[in-house]
Parts: C-alpha cells; sequence; structure tokens
C-alpha cells in the first residue's frame, strides 16, 4: 500500500464486525509483542461466545507496510503519522459493536517523546481502553513520566506481567488507575528429557546451554562466551546454541555488528565447535523444539531495569533450570530452587553457575521440576482467563456462559482407550499402560460417548461403546458380580460396589437411549439384569445411588412395576438413612462428606421421577441444597477434598479437588433444574462447570484444550498435570450434559 492510501481498503474484516479491538504489532511482523499479541488473541478468542470478535489494528514501523496481515487485522497505523492514530479512533467511535479497545504497549512501538503519539489515539477514542504495559522503567526522566501518568489517565485498567511493575507505577509514576498482575504468557508443553529433542536436532550426547530471541547489543552474549573456555575444558561435548536473528530495526541501523563482534571472539577464543548461531526468526515450535532441548537456559540481558522477558519465562515454561543476571523479572520468578542469578558483565559468575548445575544432576533435575509447576498459572489458557475476567466489565458476556463453553473434543479418550478398554492412567497426557483398567472407568464412558452419540451422531463413538462393552462383560462373573479391576496382562482383580453401581447406571442409560443399536442393548440387558440380581445385598450409599439411577433409566425402557417398587425399596433405605442422620444444622445422610456427595440427592430425585412420591423430591433438594451451602464459596465451587473428607464436627478438606466431583454436581443441578425449574439451580450447574475453565481456588484451566483431556485434580498449590481416564471422562459428562440446559 502507498503512503496517502486509506489502509482500510485492504482489510477485509471491518470495524462493525468487531466487538474488541486490538492495538498492536501483528505477524507476519517480526517483533515479539506481535507473538505475544497473536497468541493472546488466539487464546481469548477459545474463550469467549462463538459471536463475539477480535479485530487487530496493527502497528507498522517508519511507514512501512510491506505485511500481508490475516484476515483478523481491520486497519494499519504507520507509527510515525499522527493522522493514522485519529483516525483509527474515529473509526472505533463510530462502531456501534465495539465494546472496548486493549492495547499492547512497548516503548518503540509508537513514535513522538517516549511514544506520545499514542496519547492522540486515547484522547479521541471514547470506548472503554485497558493497556498492558510490557516495560516499566523504573527510573524515568521527567518526560517519560509524564507520557506514562497521562496514558494511565487515560485508559479504565492497566495490566502488568510483575508485582514490581505495580510497585513503580504506584511509587514512581503517582499512577492511581486499577492495575491488574496478569503474567507473561506461554505455551502449554509437556515435561520431557532433552533426549528425544537432542535426538531430532542432531545433538545426541551433547550438553546444551542455549539463549534465544532477536539479537542485539545489550544481550550480554558475550561474557556467556567469555565463560566457557574453563567450562569446556571439563565439558568437552558442551555447545552453546545463540537462537534467533537480529531485531530487524537493530539490522536496518546497525548493521550485523553484534553477531560480527561475537563471532570475532569466538574465534579467538576458539570456542568455533562450541558456540553455534541459529540465524533465524523462530516460529513457536522451533522455539519450544530448542527449550526442550537445552539442559541450562542463559539469560543474560545486561539491562537491570528489564521488567518483563518473555524468553524467560518461555525456558522455564518449559521446565529448564535457567541462570540469569539479576534484571527485575529474574530476580521475581529465580530463586535457588529453579535457577542461579548472577551479577551484570560476570563471566566469573556465569562460569562457576554453569560448572554448578552441570556438577550436580540432581540439583539440576529438581529445578527443572520445579520451574515447571511454579510456570503452569502462566499458560496461555490461564492468561486469558485473567484478561476476559478484566474484559468482562466491558463485554457484556452475562448469560452467554454456555455460548463460550469449549467445544467438545474426544480426543483423549480415544487416545486413552486401545482394543480392551480404557486405559486407567496417564503420565501428563500418554497413556500409562502399566496401569491397567478399571470398571469404573469403561462405564462412565460408554455413558459419555451414548451421550455423545445422541448430540452429533458421530459413529465412531458406536466404535468406543462397543469396546467398553466388551470390558464390562469380561468382567463380570457367572452370578452377576461385575470385577473392577483388570491388570495389564488381563488379570481381574478387586470387587467394588461402586464399580457395580456405576455399570448399571451406565449400562441402563445406554439402554434408554433410543439412538444406539437394537443389538448394543441386548448385550446391555443381558449384562444389567444379572448385575441388578447380584446386587442384592449391596448397602452402600453411593452404590445405591449409582443403582437407581440405572434403574430409572431402563425402567423407561422396561415400564416394569417390579423396577419401581426396587428404586422405593432402595430410595426408602436412603431416606432412613437421612433421617437418622440429619438435624436443622445437618441436613445430609451421613455423619460426614465423603466422594461422589451429589449422588445421593440425585439419585432421590431420579427416585421421585420414577414413583412421584413427594418425600423423594423434598429430601433430594433439601439435601442438595446443603450441600451447595457446603461446596460454594461465593460463585466458586469447592467440592469436598480428598485429603480428609469433611466431618459433621470437623472441618471441611479443600484438597485435593476432584474432576469427578464438579462433573457429579453438575448433573445433580441440571436434573434439579429440570424438575423444579429454580434458576438457581441452573446458574450454579454454569458456575460448577466453571471449575473446570479456571474458576476454583487455584484460578488455573483444569481442561486441556491442547489435548482434549483433563487434568487430574486440584492440590492446594499446584494441579496434577496428569490426565487420567476418570478426569477426562468426567470432564466430558459434565460438559455434554451441560448442553441439557
Amino acid at each position: 500500500m502507498k503512503r496517502g492510501e486509506s489502509p482500510i481498503k485492504i482489510m477485509t474484516r471491518s470495524f462493525n464486525e468487531c466487538d474488541i479491538v486490538f492495538v498492536a504489532t501483528y505477524p507476519p511482523r517480526e517483533c515479539g509483542i506481535a507473538t505475544f499479541t497473536k497468541d493472546l488473541v488466539s487464546s481469548i478468542n477459545q474463550r469467549l461466545p462463538k459471536n463475539t470478535k477480535a479485530g487487530i489494528i496493527a502497528m507498522n514501523s517508519n511507514g512501512v507496510n510491506i505485511y500481508n496481515y490475516p484476515s483478523e487485522v481491520i486497519y494499519q497505523i504507520s507509527d510515525t503519522d499522527m493522522n493514522d492514530y485519529i483516525e483509527a479512533a474515529k473509526q472505533i467511535n463510530d462502531s456501534p459493536r465495539i465494546k472496548m479497545v486493549n492495547i499492547q504497549h512497548e516503548f518503540g512501538i509508537f513514535r513522538g517523546a517516549w511514544g506520545d503519539y499514542l496519547l492522540a489515539f486515547l484522547e479521541i477514542v471514547n470506548k472503554p481502553v485497558t493497556i498492558t504495559f510490557h516495560s516499566v522503567l523504573s527510573d524515568p526522566d521527567p518526560q517519560l513520566r509524564k507520557v506514562v501518568k497521562s496514558i494511565s489517565e487515560k485508559v479504565e485498567d492497566i495490566i502488568v506481567m510483575t508485582n514490581k511493575a505495580i510497585e513503580i507505577l504506584r511509587r514512581t509514576y503517582h499512577v492511581n488507575t486499577p492495575i491488574h498482575l496478569i503474567p507473561h504468557g506461554i505455551p502449554k508443553v509437556s515435561f520431557d528429557s532433552q533426549d528425544d529433542e537432542k535426538t531430532r536436532l542432531g545433538y545426541d550426547g551433547k550438553i546444551i546451554l542455549s539463549s534465544f530471541g532477536m539479537i542485539s547489543s545489550g544481550k550480554g552474549y558475550e561474557h556467556v562466551i567469555e565463560a566457557l573456555p574453563n567450562v569446556i575444558k571439563k565439558y568437552p561435548n558442551l555447545i552453546y546454541l545463540i537462537v534467533g536473528e537480529t531485531h530487524p530495526i537493530v539490522r536496518k541501523e546497525q548493521g550485523e555488528n553484534y553477531r560480527n563482534l561475537l563471532v570475532r571472539q569466538i574465534k579467538k577464543l576458539n570456542l568455533e565447535n562450541h558456540v553455534k548461531f541459529y540465524n533465524k526468526y523462530l516460529a513457536l515450535e522451533e522455539i519450544i523444539q530448542y527449550l526442550k532441548a537445552t539442559d541450562i537456559y542463559i539469560s543474560s540481558s545486561m539491562n537491570p531495569n528489564q521488567i518483563t522477558s518473555g524468553t524467560l519465562s518461555y525456558a522455564m515454561g518449559c521446565g529448564r533450570a535457567v541462570i540469569s543476571t539479576s534484571f527485575l523479572h529474574a530476580k521475581d520468578v529465580v530463586n535457588d530452587k529453579r535457577g542461579v542469578l548472577v551479577g551484570f558483565g560476570k563471566p566469573k559468575e556465569f562460569e562457576k553457575a554453569i560448572l554448578a548445575l552441570l556438577g550436580d544432576d540432581g540439583k539440576r533435575r529438581d529445578m527443572e521440576k520445579n520451574s515447571y509447576y511454579y510456570t503452569r498459572p502462566m499458560t496461555w489458557p490461564n492468561v486469558a482467563m485473567h484478561y476476559c475476567d478484566v474484559f468482562n466489565k466491558y463485554l457484556d458476556l452475562k448469560g452467554k456462559e454456555v455460548e463460550s463453553l469449549p467445544e467438545i473434543d474426544t480426543s483423549h479418550l480415544i487416545r486413552m482407550t486401545d482394543n480392551f478398554g480404557v486405559i486407567q492412567f496417564a503420565v501428563q497426557a500418554s497413556p500409562d499402560t502399566e496401569s491397567g483398567y478399571t470398571l469404573d472407568d469403561n462405564a462412565r464412558a460408554i455413558l459419555v460417548c451414548t451421550k455423545h452419540y445422541e448430540k452429533f451422531r458421530e459413529f465412531k463413538q458406536l466404535d468406543l461403546i462397543r469396546t467398553y462393552l466388551n470390558y464390562i462383560r469380561y468382567v463380570q462373573n457367572r452370578d452377576g458380580r461385575l470385577y473392577n479391576f483388570v491388570s495389564k496382562d488381563r488379570k481381574i482383580e478387586h470387587w467394588s460396589e461402586d464399580a457395580h453401581g456405576r455399570a448399571i447406571w451406565s449400562l441402563g442409560y445406554m439402554i434408554s437411549s433410543p439412538n444406539i443399536p437394537d443389538d448394543f442393548k441386548r448385550d446391555a440387558e443381558q449384562m444389567i439384569t444379572k448385575a441388578i440380581a447380584a446386587s442384592e445385598e449391596i448397602k452402600s450409599p453411593r452404590s445405591l445411588s449409582f443403582i437407581i439411577q440405572g434403574l430409572y433409566f431402563y425402567n423407561r425402557i422396561a415400564n416394569s412395576a417390579k423396577i419401581r417398587r426396587h428404586i422405593s425399596k432402595l430410595a426408602d433405605y436412603l431416606v432412613s438413612l437421612y433421617k437418622s442422620s440429619s438435624n436443622p444444622s445437618w441436613n445430609w445422610f451421613e455423619p460426614y462428606m465423603t466422594y461422589a456427595n451429589s449422588k445421593l440427592p440425585e439419585s432421590l430425585l431420579y427416585a421421585y421421577l420414577a414413583t412421584g412420591k413427594r418425600e423423594y423430591l423434598d429430601i433430594g433438594l433439601e439435601s442438595l441444597d446443603f450441600l451447595l451451602l457446603k461446596t460454594f464459596k461465593g460463585d466458586i465451587f469447592v467440592p469436598i477434598g480428598q485429603r480428609g473428607w469433611y466431618f459433621k464436627d470437623g472441618e471441611k478438606a479443600e484438597y485435593d479437588q476432584q474432576p469427578i466431583e464438579a462433573s457429579y454436581m453438575i448433573q445433580a443441578l441440571i436434573l434439579a433444574y429440570k424438575i423444579v425449574r429454580d434458576e438457581k439451580y441452573r446458574k450454579y450447574a454454569v458456575q460448577t462447570f466453571q471449575w473446570f475453565i479456571g474458576k476454583n481456588t487455584l484460578n488455573q484451566v483444569v481442561y486441556d484444550s491442547s489435548t482434549g483431556g483433563c487434568y487430574d485434580g486440584i492440590g492446594e498449590n499446584a494441579i496434577n498435570l496428569n490426565q487420567g481416564a476418570e478426569s477426562t471422562i468426567s470432564y466430558l459428562m459434565a460438559r455434554l450434559f451441560l448442553m441439557d440446559l
């Protein structure tokens, strides 16, 4: 596009097609802020309702417009052209659809004195504006202080990435605008050893140090190189990778002076075989590959006031021990459990730190794990969740919660299933074939696949159901009992009343579905008939609750007075437990709450539907309301934790929280809503589902949209990052049942 032409002419999406506008650099421009913005917008789009759209106003440098932008870019601003800033603000004002603007701010993106051209945009735009400060300089001159203060006064919210940035803005710039701390986003990757990636890169048997990012003076690489000769004497198989191209602006103004300086230094120290450049602007996949191959990541910035480092965040996010100069961000995130801080321009300190970490494999491995777990709240889904919490004030998303739920994805369930059944456990997202199989998981999987097939008619779900039915047949003995565990070598072990009950529930549900093939139902009916006959001696309240549900669904087809009498018998037993245990301050079936608590009131609601007996409805709702009282803090679902349960006269255990508890609660609430149409049950069901997508005690996303799996639970300080069968199936049950609202 020639200067003077309106950039709006070549845009494929207009201002009137966007609800939120981001002002930032954007790919294919090669810039760290551009990459950040692309990842942020992509993650936010996954959380917004499908009809809520984001648009980008892309910042171009010095009038250069050589970029073939994607369709989400609605406008381009030349950073040196004040008219472009003004025109963009006017276009935003004229769009009735745009609700808010977010600016990704970095010095150098906006021109004028300390980027004060941006003030022209902010003076005119009349929509709410939030701004993300990627840099907050701690020792500003008067002009810088004035510009930052003026920008801050013209926006509704400020987002920063470290506590130190908040402190500087408050104390040094005297900013009074609301400030939100949201960390720098990082990609979600598995925690792996370096070996596989070293093999792929051709570095088998090598020790890899690495640094990555756009190269410019001030990176401090020369001090790392100077530290290497003595290290290599002890570790001659060491290679230091400097990954990334020279910054385009630096290359334009200074050429390759800094890189050439490094090359001369490498030759002088005879390190040609030990320091390698990878001179390219990296795609995310390449960055991850090099970081995963890295034994120690080196962050050698010479700027002590650097408030944010995306490269340091990425390295720690891949679970790598780090050695870093002590700039502000590094001091915030690196301690002796995650890495080593060194002085600026101190080769001897780099040398000492590298030798210390290479000489203690155990300590380095601990640092890797600590870095990985420390950075889990920084993954893009978690960062996007916190951005949306800020944006929701302006986007008016109330009542659209269900519209913004993740797409249903059974790929991890399929990954966890072999030709025998669904495998019990996973190591991160990889099935742990040594863990064997359980009836619990295979029975619940039948329910999920049946529900999925009812909604979407996806035929591969029938193949899965057949696999799970075959598993149930395999574990049922001659007297009808259904055994729970099967080892890897197909040895049947462990009778479980709960598993037996869950199988009856799932088989009953499948039989009641009008969409499932008749031959499947005939097989299931043979198994459920024998299983019901074998359940006469079961007294566990939760087992009976599962059985009541299975009988209810089975009876929708059988329409049998005998089955209804059986339901009444079991429900009466639960009622007797309730009456003997409850009092005005404890409306519950037992003097304690443990697991699968919501199944007890839910089963009485099903008994009411089957028999019409009002007492079942009254006690079901009363006990469900009591459970809600004990498992919600405000609008956050906090299930009874496995680490101690909850006894009537004791303290409620809040950890470890399990996905299955959220799933079961959602099912009970949806049933209550369908029966009595009380809006509070619908609201609570949606709020409970939010537990999976970040509204929980850790404020972290539990569902992994990149795999279709669900993490195994929430501890007091961290999420269990394994994605086993129970957790994934529980999530899918919750997501599918929520479609009934």
